[in-house]
């Protein structure tokens, strides 16, 4: 009998033990080959005028996968290499070789890795198609993939896959010379001495993950902090004292709080608590590390994930914001005005719901006594009438009407943000007309506009009497804009209309940056939730496998447990409580980070993000438990298969 066959059995006979691991690295080649045959696709490259941008950034996302994929990989095998120290420690009594042994690790390895190749890319080709039509339908596509297989793809999934496999199965192969023989067979004896707590750390812990989150909360423009570190240095700041702060978290203030359930007698010695408590508090420091990895990846993929589907879920809001208007244009030339309106009319699809054609001013004025941070301190404005303000936002349904009088003005501005704006009410600036300034009076913020802003660009109301003045020196630019029923739908009438407007006209339709919007949100939604799902697999496996560890060790106990008259029932709950406490901890603490993450987006984004947050946070939750569940079956398992 060869070693290689030998290294086949042993894995026909593991599979058990093996299945999650051979699961994880299926589901990681599945991941890798369908991000790399999307760059390939003839369908997305047929369809979308952003085929090269999808290109470059899949290629982006699939270098990060892999150093990802690379360390979830090396760190599952270790759990496998430690739980099979001992049955290699008693090849090596039997007077096996070391080489021997190493090249028989090195070949299960190997063998696993490339059966989880060769499912992998059959899995990835099949359900390729299935992807391909979700990227599609997210960036608001309708076409219809066919199904194809990228040789390009497979290769490049060969190359890396097989060369992971590789370094993963020398790591195997190095245990043999790693250790000494009475080492692999105390390997489940590591981390089992009482911990100890420090009151200092546990205080310093606390201390570094509110120097984060503080950091985190601060208003980016105003803050000192922020100024005297500096915008590269500051991120780098929050993330070291979150993660470390993590971690003295896990090893100290769990410790503490675990000697504490201790000391409570009542519900120490209620029913076989003292096993789960025992068991946790002697292996906490040992799983601290771990707690942190699932915590800091947790967070990671909330933030990741919840950013992306924020952007994506406001995309619509986004753009009603920036077009009011269906669809906008300067007036330049009647007789092109009058074809948009025939096209309009006479297209079957879309009713018009209002018309409007408008007299602007196109007037340049120095704002230097708004002080802002962002613009110059001149601006070119599109001003318009109060009488015309007024009629515009009654058809848009605002319920909004301004009484300006004399030289007071109001200012529309869509982008307004809290503390980094100028503060409009109650400042002057000056409209320069023909050599001189006319000076107006900021009298009200309206944080909408009532025209789009790709053709009116900035925007300010003046008094129907200073208009009319003004209109006597400046040549007026008439400006016409539609609302019409399903705008998001007006592919073909956006195109018809784009094909008789010349540049001059800055012609703006709500469809065609609701579809820009679309394809780009969409195209972040996709890679956010797919590399979500990744880290998602990650985190679950690290705990399942550290856990199924455990069990193996602690078969023993519960051994002796049922026979001294402890039922099934209580054995299985109180693995529920033990592996509760392991996967409740990490995942709360990375909900914590991730919120006081997001908060700090939502104020720099001026926009409330809690329900695309909270949806994100309950789907991860609700996958995260399908581990957990799964984890206690396996450890249930485990401790009672011999009796």
């Amino acid at each position: 009998m060869t070693l290689f066959s030998i290294a086949r059995k042993n894995i026909q006979k593991n599979m058990t033990n093996y299945f999650l691991y051979f699961a994880s690295m299926i589901f990681s080649i599945v991941i890798y080959f369908t991000f790399v045959s999307l760059k390939y696709d003839q369908t997305i490259q047929a369809t979308s005028n952003a085929s090269p941008k999808i290109s470059s950034v899949f290629s982006s996302a699939a270098v990060v996968l892999v150093i990802f994929v690379t360390i979830f990989i090396w760190y599952s095998n270790s759990f496998f290499t430690r739980k099979r120290k001992k049955e290699v420690g008693l090849y090596s009594l039997l007077g096996v070789r070391k080489k021997q042994i190493g090249r028989m690790l090195f070949y299960e390895n190997f063998i696993m890795g490339t059966l989880a190749l060769v499912v992998g890319i059959l899995l990835g080709s099949v359900l390729s198609k299935f992807f391909v039509e979700v990227l599609m339908m997210v960036m608001g596509y309708d076409a219809i993939a066919a199904f194809t297989i990228s040789p390009e793809a497979i290769m490049n999934t060969i190359v890396v896959f097989t060369v992971i496999t590789l370094i993963t199965s020398f790591q195997g192969y190095r245990l043999i010379y790693r250790f000494k023989l009475i080492e692999l067979f105390q390997a489940d004896k590591e981390g089992e001495r009482e911990p100890k707590a420090s009151f200092i750390m546990a205080l310093l812990s606390v201390v570094l993950i509110g120097i984060g989150y503080w950091l985190a909360l601060q208003n980016l423009l105003d803050s000192a902090a922020w100024r005297k570190l500096g915008f590269m240095i500051a991120p780098l700041v929050i993330l070291s004292s979150v993660i470390l702060g993590t971690y003295f978290l896990f090893t100290t203030v769990t410790v503490y709080v675990l000697k504490m359930v201790r000391n409570n007698k009542k519900q120490y010695w209620n029913g076989i608590n003292v096993i789960g408590i025992s068991q946790l508090l002697y292996r906490i420091k040992g799983n601290a590390r771990t707690l942190t990895v699932i915590a800091v990846l947790s967070a990671t993929t909330l933030i990741a994930v919840g950013t992306a589907y924020s952007i994506y879920y406001n995309t619509r809001n986004n753009v009603e914001i920036a077009d009011p208007n269906s669809m906008m244009f300067i007036a330049i030339d009647k007789h092109i005005a009058n074809q948009a309106k025939d096209l309009i009319s006479k297209h079957n699809t879309h009713d018009i719901v209002y018309h409007e054609a408008i007299s602007t001013l196109q007037i340049d004025a120095d704002v230097s006594s708004l002080n802002s941070k962002f613009s110059s301190d001149e601006m070119a404005y599109t001003v318009i009438a109060n009488r015309d303000f007024n009629k515009l936002a009654k058809a848009q349904e605002r319920n909004d009407v301004l009484s300006l009088k004399a030289n007071e003005a109001a200012m529309l501005d869509p982008q307004y943000m809290k503390g980094m704006s100028p503060n409009y009410v109650g400042s002057t600036i000056s409209l320069q007309v023909n050599g001189h300034k006319e000076n107006i009076l900021f009298t009200h913020l309206k944080t909408y506009t009532v025209l789009n802003l790709y053709t009116a660009g900035a925007m300010l109301v003046v008094s129907d009497e200073l208009f009319v003045k003004l209109k006597n020196e400046i040549t007026p630019v008439n400006m016409e804009m539609y609302k019409i029923t399903k705008e998001e739908d007006a592919k073909s009438l956006t195109k018809d209309i784009q094909a008789i407007m010349p540049e001059q006209a800055r012609f703006s339709s709500f469809y065609a940056d609701y579809a820009a919007g679309l394809e780009t949100t969409g195209l972040l939604i996709f890679m956010g939730g797919f590399l979500g799902l990744v880290f998602l697999a990650a985190t679950g496996s690290i705990i399942y496998f550290k856990q199924v560890t455990e069990a193996n060790a602690d078969k023993g106990r519960y051994e002796i447990l049922h026979k001294i008259g402890v039922n099934k029932k209580e054995l299985r709950n109180s693995i529920a409580k033990q592996v509760l406490f392991i996967f409740a901890l990490p995942l709360l603490v990375g909900i914590a980070h991730c919120m006081v993450a997001l908060t700090a987006l939502s104020r720099l984004l001026q926009t409330s993000l809690v329900i695309p947050i909270s949806i994100c946070m309950g789907v991860y939750t609700c996958m995260y438990i399908v581990y957990y569940f799964l984890t206690v079956n396996a450890y249930y398992k485990i401790v009672t298969k011999t009796k």
